[in-house]
């Protein structure tokens, strides 16, 4: 993991759908996502090559009138919490709409490890989403792995006519002013809670801080424990919660952030963070958080909320998907990106995204920028929202569709004028783990909000040397 900060250009205005899972990637960079080994799904690889099928073609042509695709086409795609359900049906839908290619897809959990060593060896899958283990975008940037598609989507329409930039949710990042990688789908933190619990024992949804601790009160005298974060991965809790936080107590300015993201102590000392720290201590100190969070990992932390063990959660929008096989029967998920925010106070989103790219060796460039225009579609987007239950990078309107409920409320939030949307942030690795121990420490008592500070900019102090 590189020590260089990560920052998602804006280009949020109208945010609508997305979601994924990304994980840590290489060694020298760390994100604020999903870790990879929550798959539901096998650790192994799905490679299959795809026959022309009887699914429809969602989207139309995908090149050129005229123009027929031919040749070996391979996709590199991680498996998991979304699952690959959208991946399997896509790759279908375009294979049908381009029956003289020939479409390998390379799919799993384990997948990026799998491929790493083609990766080094300079031949690699054409195209391939950018998630989970073993791949991190600015690495593979900064390796000349991805090619350059800057003056390609300058102009790159998908294959309903539409300009591709104009109907990204968030744009792509820049490297030295170039693009390598889409966002496709784009995870918003937040907290979770189950709405038919809530209806049943009389309990009012929280919308701002002050209303999650007067129901947290009324949960802890009914013996539940209000809230459970996951210990052993503490940037659940800092995604979530500590860094929407961060940004209310600095009137809604998520540049606090990026100063962070920057290694600027400074940002670290500032009053937003111990204010959003003393939060934290707060619903330690009135018992509302589970002490078992501190030694729980992701699974079992959210099989305890959907056991009624725990009232609220501290997640990511791919949890329903992930635990879809152990979610009780009449759980009906609520969600809201923050609950850090004082009364009347605007909501924060914390975001990350998960890319696609090509990469610069790939033999087949043609398929894979015809494979870019057919996925970035309204049609996908929605296909995207209903089959991996989350929203994806492509605006539209999906209160239509078949998505679930906490999926069109995360996009009601997402759209919403109101909404502080933070573009995805990446933090240097070793300041990252050192927020993350420090944020589990705090949680858990056995350090105060000072001791945060002190120990985080000890990391950035030397990690700028």
């Amino acid at each position: 993991m590189i020590s260089k900060k990560k920052i998602a250009t804006m280009g949020l205005a109208a945010l609508m759908l997305t979601l994924p899972l990304a994980a840590c990637g290489s060694n020298n960079e760390t994100t604020n996502n999903k870790p990879a080994n929550n798959a539901a799904n096998s650790g192994g690889t799905n490679t299959d090559t795809a026959t022309n099928t009887n699914n429809a073609n969602t989207g139309g042509e995908t090149t050129d009138a005229g123009t027929k695709l031919t040749g070996d086409f391979e996709i590199q795609y991680f498996v998991g919490g979304y699952g690959d359900a959208w991946w399997k049906k896509v790759i279908a839908d375009f294979q049908a709409a381009n029956p003289d290619l020939k479409i390998k897809a390379m799919g799993g959990a384990k997948i990026n490890e799998q491929n790493k060593p083609r990766w080094i060896a300079g031949n690699p899958p054409d195209f391939v989403y950018i998630d989970g283990p073993e791949l991190n975008d600015r690495q593979l940037v900064e390796d000349g792995q991805l090619e350059d598609l800057t003056g390609w989507l300058e102009t790159a329409t998908n294959v309903d006519g539409d300009k591709i930039l104009d109907i990204l949710a968030q744009a792509p990042q820049q490297y030295d002013g170039k693009v390598y990688n889409i966002p496709l789908v784009l995870n918003s933190w937040g907290i979770f809670w189950d709405k038919a619990l809530f209806a049943e024992k009389g309990w009012t949804e929280p919308t701002d801080y002050q209303s999650f601790l007067d129901v947290s009160a009324k949960i802890k005298d009914a013996g539940i424990t209000p809230f459970i974060h996951t210990g052993k991965y503490p940037y659940y809790i800092n995604g979530a919660f500590l860094f929407p936080a961060i940004v209310s107590a600095n009137n809604n300015d998520y540049t606090v952030l990026q100063d962070m993201a920057a290694n600027k102590v400074e940002a670290y000392e500032s009053p937003a963070v111990m204010t959003a720290l003393n939060k934290i201590v707060e619903l330690r100190d009135k018992g509302f958080i589970d002490k078992g969070s501190v030694q729980i990992n992701h699974t079992d932390s959210q099989m305890l909320f959907l056991q009624h063990k725990d009232a609220f959660i501290a997640n990511g929008l791919w949890l329903p998907n992930e635990m879809s096989k152990d979610v009780p029967e009449g759980f009906e998920f609520g969600f809201i990106p923050s609950l850090a925010q004082d009364n009347g106070g605007k909501v924060v989103a914390n975001t990350s995204t998960a890319t696609v790219a090509i990469a610069k060796n790939a033999k087949n460039k043609e398929a894979a920028k015809a494979f870019l225009q057919f996925i970035f579609s309204k049609a996908q987007a929605s296909q995207w929202a209903e089959l991996s239950g989350a929203p994806s990078n492509i605006k539209g309107d999906i209160s239509a569709s078949n998505a679930p409920s906490h999926v069109k409320d995360a996009a009601k939030f997402l759209t919403d004028a109101n909404t502080v949307v933070i573009p995805t942030i990446t933090y240097n690795a070793d300041v990252d783990k050192a927020m993350q121990d420090a944020s589990a420490a705090l949680a858990a008592g056995t350090i105060e909000p000072a001791d945060w500070v002190k120990r985080v900019t000890d990391a950035v102090k030397k990690a700028a040397q």
